[in-house]
């Protein structure tokens, strides 16, 4: 569905990564009771935003960067990909 998507201004599209199976005590966590995880990679990112003399403010992120994004940040897409705005990601995870 979205192999040809490119976001728009300073937006990025994002595929959710999947939260832990299990708790740090080893008991698995079932479907129904699992959070939605707030980490993810982006898939696609905008040109970046205008500032007020119409140039273009380049991202700070990039393709295959790994994020933490607030919990009801962006609008959702389906169940595994978001759309979200540069502001409202969080932080890069370093490797």
């Amino acid at each position: 569905m979205f192999e040809k998507f490119r976001p728009l201004a300073d937006r990025v599209l994002v595929k959710r990564l999947e939260g832990e199976e299990k708790t740090a005590g080893g008991i698995f966590i079932p479907e129904a009771a699992k959070e939605k995880a707030q980490t993810g990679k982006i898939i696609a990112v905008g040109c970046g935003r205008k500032d007020t003399a119409g140039n273009c403010i380049p991202m700070d992120v990039k393709v295959d960067d790994i994020i933490y994004f607030g919990k009801y940040a962006g609008t959702e897409t389906d169940r595994n990909h978001l759309i979200i705005r540069e502001d409202e990601i969080l932080g890069v995870v370093e490797r």
